[in-house]
């Protein structure tokens, strides 16, 4: 072939800083881009030899990247298609074309199938010039009496070209690694790369470090050479080479070729997560858009675990990138799993993804195979899907929250555990009242509790960070329907206002607050002689005001006091309920209009408040202490 020099083709000015800073904005791209245009090589080989277009006996396709410590060199070989001059020509010169769109479309009345097609081979290609200071292909096309070519260039845009000494069938592209990306990549980096982006890359992908072979060999030399002069024999161990990739990751296969043990194992492998997933949905499916994946529900031993990395978005095996919310709603990030969505592009930009219909329609229809999983749990094993909702239930009130077609779906089957470890819908909670109470710790609010059952609630355990939130979420979706807390409703008669009045003046005057709300119910001689009451809305009012307090610190000034503020936004309102029917209190009183005693009268009051506020949980460390030294000398005198 007569060598000769030319310039690339671009059809848009400047197109290698648009590659770097806008297509990719990932160093490593490059390792991605060029694997896949491997794996594009063997696929329309194989697709060929399927048509009867080439006559390719051979089998063993393999992909090989090879790193070069010594010499600074990445390779990136392949025994595919190859290509001819007039190939090189269109599809490197011109960045324009799309070989793989060009190979599709060429051969479509063929073959409807597209599936092992990836990427753009002219595009993807230069990004091996955002790590290089020069870039070699040696190729040679599968077609009988093909001539190899050799094409080199510097920077991307002028080049040269001529025959290459090339034999075999396939692509070379060597990368001669610039300063910068010398001190980036090394063997171990290279590795976890081709990890990250190729570990189901649909041909086998071999990593060859060349200057660890080198001393490997070097070192099982020595070994031989010992045992001689010991006139002893030994047999050098070869390098064993094997593929670093699955290339059948197992959402390719049918779920009804898939055991558990396979799911799980799968699983452990790509997420290392120690522990068993609790379900999972096997997506597969090629109309009316090809999808395939498996998405998994995780314990969620963790609930502030990071959620990088959770779904994984794959382009004919190959990985694109993790957490795409345009694709995957981000309520869906608290699963973990896999997606491979063929018909998207390897590279495209987040505006062109939210105003794409196929990915609109790709989102809603993830979100209903998900819903549609849970409520065929429900409905199939009611009992299994409830052990499972202390795991999964963050991740079902979040994403009705977050999506309304999700919560259409599922509304009905969400469940809300019971103090007495039942759980119930929403349509089992209201069935007789519409005013549904709920605890935020059963232990704590016991007292409460009880009250509630007695009136015949069936008390609901709320005590997630996100409840506070959903509760809200219900009330504006369910218009008739209230949530109050045990302790925001405290059932009994009232007394008298003649004895609401002197339990008012004696408690305020003891505790020295005279703004305290005081009243007085009978609440039966084995009740708690007082309460704490709390209304439902001062409660989300102080929910509220915890979300201020950080910003009301990092923006208060010099000497101020940064609470100050938020004591006068969201005062703390509570009300101090005396149980009249309560022996304690009935002798408490006989005491204090009495006149003797005055001491022991306050301290026993002062006793009783703090009872009220302990089984509230609103006691302080100060308050709590002084309860427990006064509760020692009660129960000392028992002694007396």
């Amino acid at each position: 072939m007569e060598s000769r020099k030319g310039q690339v083709s671009v059809t848009t000015e400047n197109i290698f800083p648009i590659i770097r800073q806008w297509l990719y904005s990932d160093r490593d791209i490059f390792v991605r881009e060029l694997v896949s245009n491997c794996a594009d090589a063997i696929s329309k080989l194989k697709r060929l030899t399927e048509l009867g277009k080439a006559s390719v006996t051979e089998e063993d396709y393999r992909i090989d990247v090879i790193y070069d410590d010594d010499n600074k060199t990445i390779v990136f070989k392949d025994n595919g298609i190859g290509m001819t001059s007039e190939e090189v020509e269109k599809y490197i010169n011109q960045i324009a074309f799309s070989g793989a769109m060009d190979f599709v479309t060429k051969y479509q009345e063929q073959s409807t199938d597209k599936s092992g097609i990836i990427g753009h081979f002219g595009l993807g290609f230069y990004s091996a010039f955002m790590v290089s200071d020069k870039v070699t292909i040696d190729t040679k096309s599968y077609e009988d009496g093909a001539e190899s070519v050799k094409w080199v260039s510097e920077d991307g845009m002028e080049y040269e070209i001529s025959s290459s000494d090339k034999t075999g069938r396939g692509t070379e592209i060597t990368l001669e690694l610039s300063e910068e990306a010398r001190d980036i990549f090394d063997a171990a980096t290279l590795r976890m790369t081709l990890r990250k982006y190729c570990s189901f890359i649909p041909s086998d992908l071999y990593f060859i470090d060349t200057k660890s072979d080198r001393l490997h060999e070097e070192a099982e030399e020595k070994k031989a050479k010992e045992a001689a002069e010991k006139g002893e024999s030994y047999e050098p161990t070869p390098v064993n080479y094997t593929p670093i990739n699955n290339k059948e990751p197992l959402w390719i296969k049918k779920p009804s070729e898939c055991t558990d043990d396979d799911y799980k194992h799968f699983y452990h492998s790509v997420f290392n997560d120690g522990k068993d997933p609790l379900f999972w949905i096997h997506l597969n499916m090629d109309y009316p858009f090809t999808l395939q994946g498996i998405l998994y529900f995780p314990k969620t031993d963790n609930v502030y675990q990071s959620l990088e990395g959770r779904i994984k978005i794959y382009n004919h095996q190959v990985f694109v990138a993790d957490n795409i919310e345009e694709i995957i709603p981000d309520f869906l990030f608290l699963l973990q799993g896999c997606l491979d969505c063929s018909d998207l592009p390897l590279n495209v930009s987040r505006s062109a993804l939210q105003q794409d219909e196929y990915v609109k329609k790709l989102s809603a229809h993830i979100i209903k195979k998900v819903s549609d999983k849970l409520n065929e749990l429900f409905k199939k094993d009611r009992s299994l899907y409830e052990s499972y909702f202390s795991d999964i239930g963050v991740f079902v009130k979040y994403g009705m929250m977050k999506e309304e077609k999700f919560c259409d779906k599922v509304k009905d089957i969400c469940v809300f555990k019971t103090v007495d470890s039942s759980f119930k819908t929403m349509d089992e909670l209201t069935a007789e009242k519409k005013q549904v109470r709920y605890t935020t710790d059963p232990v704590t609010q016991a007292a409460y509790v009880e009250m509630s059952r007695n009136e015949g609630y069936d008390v609901i355990i709320l005590d997630h960070e996100i409840d506070n939130n959903f509760i809200s979420f219900l009330e504006y979706k369910y218009t008739d329907i209230r949530f109050k807390r045990v302790d925001s409703e405290i059932s009994g008669e009232d007394s008298d206002n003649d004895t609401r009045q002197k339990l008012s003046d004696f408690f305020r005057g003891v505790l020295g607050d005279k703004e305290l709300a005081v009243s007085a119910k009978t609440l039966g001689a084995s009740g708690m002689p007082a309460l704490i009451k709390e209304s439902e809305e001062n409660r989300r009012m102080q929910e509220m005001r915890k979300q201020y307090e950080q910003f009301a610190r990092m923006s208060a000034s010099e000497g101020e006091d940064p609470m100050a503020k938020l004591d006068e936004m969201f005062p703390i309102i509570k009300e101090l309920v005396v149980n009249t029917d309560s022996p304690i209190i009935t002798k408490l009183m006989a005491m204090n209009e009495m006149g003797t005693r005055k001491e022991e009268c306050d301290r026993l009051a002062l006793h009783i408040y703090d009872q009220a506020r302990l089984a509230h949980g609103s006691l302080d460390s100060e308050g709590l202490q002084r309860f427990l030294k006064y509760n020692s000398e009660l129960m000392s005198r028992l002694g007396d």
